[in-house]
């Protein structure tokens, strides 16, 4: 997932498409999925191509009950062996947590987990970590409560956190953009201010997309200076290419359908 540095991206949890796929909620950039099939076979080449870049794949079976269910990024924030569970922001998701919970606290053996109460709300979606600086979008999914409790876990290690207020019309941080390596933001104009995220780190810089390719700001970036981009993209594919990047391109029709992106899929441990 977004929070684990591109050198830390070896080992990916995944979980497969459910029957019940078509009910996934639905709202920002379509109306919803119509082939359930087809959902599957772009999932699998997703799980192919993070095999292909030499990453470890473990994929937990779907739950039909959950037509969201294959969306885990929102379910886990992983930083360097702490596990921040949150209560995800959409009320139907919050049952999905418990395998994926169970999974990883016994892949990362002696990890410290943690858990949000109260009204604390938060999906792993609204995080992306630029080497050990992380931003966290308050949108329809986080809230202040949910922003605390990571503030406190990012604080065991001295991490800055920074706050990025999320426009109605994008559902997560990571919904319009991405750390394709440990130095590169992508961001499409027309949805943050240009000062959004500040004063960068020397050698960091962001790069501004079209608005049109907001969709393929989504990325995942890999160890070997590979990087993983929805298919349909050319001024994303251009763009990283120029700065010596192998890019991915990889069909998301039916993902992109429920709202989905590349990093939504994963979650890095």
């Amino acid at each position: 997932m977004a929070t684990v540095r591109v050198d830390q991206k070896h080992r990916a949890l995944v979980r497969s498409v459910p029957s019940s796929y078509k009910q996934a909620l639905a709202r920002f950039f379509a109306t919803g999925p119509t082939d359930v099939a087809l959902a599957k076979v772009q999932h699998q080449a997703y799980i192919d191509a993070l095999r292909d870049a030499g990453v470890e794949v473990h994929c937990l079976d779907a739950d039909d009950n959950h037509p969201d269910c294959m969306f885990v990024e929102d379910q886990a924030v992983v930083v360097d062996g702490h596990m921040l569970l949150p209560t995800p922001g959409a009320p139907s998701r919050v049952a999905e947590q418990p395998p994926i919970a169970e999974f990883l606290m016994s892949a990362l053996e002696g990890i410290q987990t943690c858990n949000m109460g109260g009204d604390a709300r938060m999906d792993g979606g609204d995080i992306i970590r630029l080497g050990n600086l992380f931003f966290v979008g308050r949108s329809s999914r986080t809230n202040d409560l949910g922003i605390a409790s990571l503030r406190s876990l990012l604080d065991f290690f001295d991490y800055e956190l920074r706050i990025i207020d999320i426009p109605p019309h994008a559902l997560h941080l990571t919904s319009i953009c991405s750390t394709p390596t440990d130095e590169l933001i992508l961001i499409p104009e027309g949805y943050l201010d240009a000062e959004a995220f500040g004063t960068l780190p020397d050698g960091c810089e962001v790069i501004w997309m079209p608005t049109e390719e907001a969709y393929g700001c989504n990325t995942i970036g890999l160890p070997n200076q590979t990087v993983l981009i929805a298919e349909g993209y050319p001024t994303v594919k251009a763009t990283l290419e120029q700065r010596g990047l192998k890019t991915i391109e990889l069909d998301m029709s039916e993902i992109r359908a429920a709202d989905g992106s590349l990093t939504c899929c994963s979650i890095f441990y």
